[in-house]
């Protein structure tokens, strides 16, 4: 597999450029409409939250408030960049040709209509609605992997399915039908999201770092790579499904500190004078540091929401909008050069994240206004790309190619 997505090469590359430009350009492949949708969530979900949180609003959601953030955030925002991203990095991995058009149109109504549903609609309904499109898009992933013979990326297909199950176990819990706490499922995607965070991370930044680098090598040694992601997997493992204490602490602070290794080997200060690419080493630095936040609250020296935050929102939050901004650029045809206006929300979000998880550690007593600033800087920050990137992804690419 190659380590950056390549302009995109489909099966009927050779047809007419009349017909190969057919269609709305906003469903010819997946990163565009799943993009906007998902940024538009950011921009409301996330401030209709904290109001509600702070008494100003109450929200009249299928779900409790609390658990519906949670689950907005991490199996409607996260999970559906992530699908955006995967049906056009595996069109540009295999050369086959990913959804589009009406097939793509119906996997994001899919989508609309789950977050709709939590509104209007029955718990069932929102819950059936939710759960139907991973699984969905896990198997048409998977028919493409196996018809180009592209082994080495079926464990994404996996993890898109374990998120799957996460996600019905939540609705489940919900509902009353299995014992288990409805945070624990959204732990687990949590913990899931950020595993196809190293994995993927492990591959781009690198790459991404080397290409605007003449003669700058980065090698990680193999045992490093391995040993950071499986301890990784196996502390966050331990996090979700085992009693919090001393082995939960070792195993974290063990992939905390190997997670730290592995990055200075990324050469990070080479990025500083390049925000398209300072953003992604940036985020990701917030991964070590999650994991050894978490490790501190194993033993109850302090709560799981911060170090649950600095995933989410440092990591998670600080990957998307790098690369929401640098693969949406590169599809439509424009420089990998990053505006003052993208720049600006890469500094929102980072600030963002630094406010929740740093102030309810040293300031508590300021945590209510600090999290209203962190919200409006997130919302600001996604507000940015949507007025920015509508425009450009949904017309047709600066080149004139498909895609």
């Amino acid at each position: 597999m190659k380590t950056t997505i390549p302009p995109l090469v489909g099966a009927n590359a050779a047809a007419p450029a009349k017909k190969a430009l057919q269609g709305w350009p906003v469903l010819r492949l997946g990163f565009r409409p799943f993009y906007l949708v998902t940024a538009a969530l950011a921009c409301l979900a996330v401030p209709l939250w904290v109001a509600a949180m702070l008494g100003a609003i109450t929200l009249d959601v299928a779900v409790a408030p609390m658990l519906w953030h949670a689950h907005e955030m991490l199996l409607g925002f996260a999970t559906g960049v992530i699908v955006g991203f995967l049906l056009t990095a595996v069109k540009a991995w295999t050369g086959l040709q990913t959804p589009r058009g009406a097939a793509l149109g119906a996997l994001v109504a899919l989508w609309i209509a789950a977050r709709v549903a939590a509104w209007v609609g029955p718990y069932p309904v929102y819950a059936l609605l939710d759960v139907v499109l991973l699984p969905a898009v896990a198997v048409i992933l998977l028919r493409i992997l196996l018809r180009a013979g592209n082994k080495r990326n079926l464990p994404l297909v996996g993890i898109l399915l374990l998120l799957s199950l996460a996600n019905l176990c939540f609705h489940l819990s919900v509902m009353g039908w299995v014992e288990i706490a409805p945070t624990s499922p959204l732990y687990a995607a949590l913990g899931l999201i950020v595993l196809v965070e190293c994995v993927m991370a492990g591959r781009v930044i690198p790459a991404f770092t080397t290409s605007v680098n003449p003669g700058l090598k980065i090698a990680v040694p193999q045992w490093l790579e391995r040993a950071a992601i499986a301890s990784t997997a196996l502390g966050l493992a331990l996090w979700v499904f085992a009693p919090a204490g001393w082995p939960g602490f070792v195993v974290l602070s063990v992939a905390a500190a190997l997670q730290a290794a592995r990055m200075l080997h990324w050469h990070s200060l080479v990025a500083r004078t390049r925000p398209i690419l300072w953003i992604l080493h940036l985020a990701y630095a917030w991964i070590p540091v999650g994991l050894f936040l978490l490790a501190l609250a194993q033993p109850g020296w302090i709560g799981a929401s911060i170090g649950v935050h600095a995933l989410a929102v440092g990591a998670t939050g600080g990957l998307i909008i790098g690369m929401v901004t640098r693969t949406a650029r590169g599809h439509t045809g424009r420089p990998l050069q990053a505006s003052r206006a993208e720049v600006l929300a890469y500094v929102l979000v980072m600030s963002a994240a630094v406010l929740r998880v740093l102030v309810p550690l040293a300031a508590p007593a300021w945590y209510a206004q600090a999290l209203v600033v962190a919200a409006a800087g997130w919302t600001a920050a996604f507000v940015i790309y949507l007025v920015m990137y509508v425009p450009w992804l949904t017309r047709t690419r600066l080149d004139g190619k498909d895609g």
